[in-house]
């Protein structure tokens, strides 16, 4: 019992290590997981199995129902029905002028759903994509800011020592340890960034506190600017509310028609009568029995209803007619705001991309000062004459170029985002996705992560 005991504890505590320890995850897998689990599209999926099962029940009025009944009892007095012990019965629809209206309607519901449920697939594979860029370039910037973090320290270091010597006053060591201590705030919110995103793609993912790690080696290029669509493309959220409009107004249009149009319903029936226990006989001679009496009766027939008036029926037509116009105009409406924001995301883009190159110079200006700076270090080593670099002209160096580094990754993150949500506007995302993202057969898609030193 106590090897058990400590066999269980110890599986108890490698679980929880397992449990607690970085997992490793490619972009491909990323989105493939956030599909599957992600609640949207398990909701749009739900709403996709209603709308087909709205539209077989229009088309199930059509197809006699089958149901029996009974029940058995006493009576006395004048009686109030025909004694009825069990009664099997059908009836169905044969026509109806505006039923086809209601099952075009069903139809272009389930087109909308069906859309509806391709958006909700790409704003979760948007999500997931934005995410994962997100966290992979937080994680660069978190290794940039080591390097910073290290500069800053020992730029503190250096500045407390010429101190000591004389050459630097108290001022330039508040400033020094000004500049360590900033970095330390960037790097706590940068953590928090971290476990926030973390968080977030592990939900998507359904795999909550899982502390999930990119790889960056499995983000595909983004198609350049130019290949994205320039024309006037709906959305599947757009087409999907066009389609929505376009089954109400079915909708409207068969409950609008419907006086002076007959209505065709087929009915069976077949009863079982006992005049048992009641008194029906008495009052209905007939069922005192006879050689050519049964107590078994049977009807089918067609019936025929012609509807002349029907105030409330006629109001409900003119909501449905009002509800209808009132979808239409609010799907032209929605038309026109993606195609507006749309337009603004692609010139949003080519400034962000100019940002980014801009960025990108100003970090090769501070490697290239850098390694000026190296290299005047080592010759004014071997020639003590002229004036002097310092050891903290060094460090200032590295801590700009540090800085113009993470300046750069911010900008090429915002380009990125930008371009993938202009990708799902344009409806390149899941071909971009389909194409680009898929995953070698032998890659497993959550694999631990190697430990990382401090």
């Amino acid at each position: 019992m106590q090897a058990v005991t400590r066999l269980a504890t110890g599986l108890a505590m490698l679980a929880a290590l397992a449990g607690a320890a970085p997992a490793q995850i490619s972009m491909s897998s990323a989105v493939d997981l956030a599909l599957r689990n992600d609640p949207r599209v398990k909701s749009a999926q739900a709403e996709v199995v209603k709308a087909h099962a709205d539209l077989a029940s229009t088309h199930d009025a059509y197809i006699p129902t089958v149901g029996i009944s009974g029940g058995y009892g006493g009576s006395t007095g004048v009686p109030l029905s025909v004694p009825v012990v069990f009664s099997i019965a059908s009836q169905s629809l044969l026509f109806n002028f505006s039923q086809k209206d209601y099952v075009r309607a069903a139809g272009s519901a389930v087109k909308a759903a069906d859309l509806a449920y391709q958006e909700a697939r790409d704003k979760v594979a948007e999500d997931a994509v934005v995410t994962y860029l997100n966290l992979d370039n937080a994680q660069q910037r978190h290794e940039a800011m080591l390097d910073e973090s290290a500069a800053a320290n020992r730029l503190v270091a250096i500045v407390q020592d010429r101190q000591a010597a004389g050459q630097d006053t108290r001022i330039d060591l508040l400033h020094a340890q000004r500049t360590a201590a900033q970095i330390r705030v960037q790097q706590l919110q940068l953590d928090d960034e971290v476990a926030t995103l973390q968080d977030h793609l592990g939900h998507l993912l359904g795999l909550p506190g899982t502390a999930l790690q990119t790889i960056s080696g499995s983000i595909p290029e983004l198609p350049p600017l130019s290949s994205m669509a320039t024309d006037s493309s709906d959305s599947y959220a757009i087409q999907s509310a066009f389609a929505g409009a376009r089954s109400k107004q079915e909708t409207a249009f068969g409950t609008g028609r419907y006086r002076f149009r007959p209505e065709l319903s087929f009915g069976a029936n077949y009863s079982r009568i006992s005049t048992s226990h009641t008194n029906y006989p008495l009052y209905y001679p007939g069922f005192q029995g006879g050689e050519h009496l049964s107590d078994n009766a049977l009807s089918i027939g067609i019936q025929i209803q012609i509807p002349i008036f029907d105030r409330g029926h006629q109001d409900r037509a003119r909501s449905a007619e009002a509800d209808a116009i009132h979808s239409l105009f609010d799907a032209e409406d929605q038309r026109n705001q993606f195609l507006e924001e749309r337009s603004k995301l692609r010139h949003s883009i080519e400034e962000l991309s100019a940002r980014s190159g801009l960025a990108e110079i100003d970090r090769d200006l501070a490697q290239e000062q850098l390694n000026a700076v190296l290299v005047q270090l080592q010759a004014e080593n071997a020639n003590a004459t002229g004036p002097q670099l310092t050891p903290k002209d060094e460090q200032n160096a590295r801590l700009q170029q540090s800085a113009r580094t993470i300046d750069l990754l911010n900008a090429q993150y915002e380009v990125r985002q930008a371009q993938v949500n202009l990708m799902r506007q344009t409806g390149m995302l899941d071909g971009w996705l389909k194409s680009s993202l898929a995953t070698p057969a032998a890659a497993p898609a959550v694999q631990a992560a190697p430990p990382t030193t401090p």
